[in-house]
């Protein structure tokens, strides 16, 4: 089928906020005025991201076994299995870093591709955070630009599941939406074509009633598998 999932990972697949929760944790409290500052603007996330990682301090040992206590959200597989029946390839893209995402993936015995920031450990209980995916002509300043995905895998339809700033972009350029939290109200003020979610259960939910004929669009138009548009 020629269709193409992503999926955020902070807030959306692993619903805690793994990053969030780390920072809460590890960092010193000044980590909030840095997302205070990226939320009004006056900082990029990219900026944000590397500030924030820099005020962590935990041993491999302490930082792999907090994130392991951790979970996804309980309804993933069943929406991940919807796709694996029907030959959709599902991609995680996060602006998260990627240590987090691979301890998660592997605890839960999911093998999925995944794009996320490099996290680095620089000794003792250091780390830093490295943007390989990062683009100069990123609109928004990401540490990881989702948009570029879009190109790397095309598909007829491509679908983005999120809840956060770091969707926002991406959220313009695929054919549907399924929104949480601040996505949901960036895709309501922009009127981009998407489904407001509360979990996978009700993204497997509208993933098997799409397969069964068609997706119902949220301005109430119901269209044909690979005629969806935003």
């Amino acid at each position: 089928m020629n269709c193409h999932v992503f999926v955020d990972f902070d807030g959306t697949l692993a619903p805690g906020d793994p990053t969030d929760t780390l920072l809460d944790r590890f960092a010193d409290k000044s980590w909030l005025q840095l997302e205070a500052e990226f939320k009004a603007g006056r900082m990029t996330s990219r900026e944000c991201m590397a500030r924030q990682i820099d005020l962590i301090r935990a041993t491999p040992e302490a930082y792999d076994a907090l994130v392991g206590s951790m979970t996804i959200d309980p309804h993933f597989k069943a929406f991940a299995d919807v796709c694996d029946r029907h030959g959709i390839p599902m991609t995680i893209v996060s602006d998260g870093p990627d240590r987090s995402i691979e301890i998660l993936l592997r605890k839960s015995g999911l093998d999925l591709p995944y794009f996320a920031n490099k996290l680095e450990f620089v000794g003792g209980d250091r780390w830093k955070l490295a943007f390989p995916h990062a683009r100069p002509d990123c609109t928004t300043v990401s540490g990881n630009c989702k948009c570029q995905f879009t190109d790397r895998f095309p598909a007829a339809t491509q679908i983005m599941i999120g809840d956060g700033r770091s969707d926002f972009c991406v959220s313009r350029r695929v054919d549907l939406v399924l929104a949480k939290g601040a996505l949901a109200k960036h895709c309501e003020a922009h009127r981009l074509a998407h489904h407001k979610i509360a979990d996978f259960r009700d993204a497997a939910r509208l993933m098997k009633s799409w397969l069964a004929g068609g997706v119902m669009l949220a301005d109430g138009r119901f269209v044909e598998i690979g005629t969806v548009a935003a």
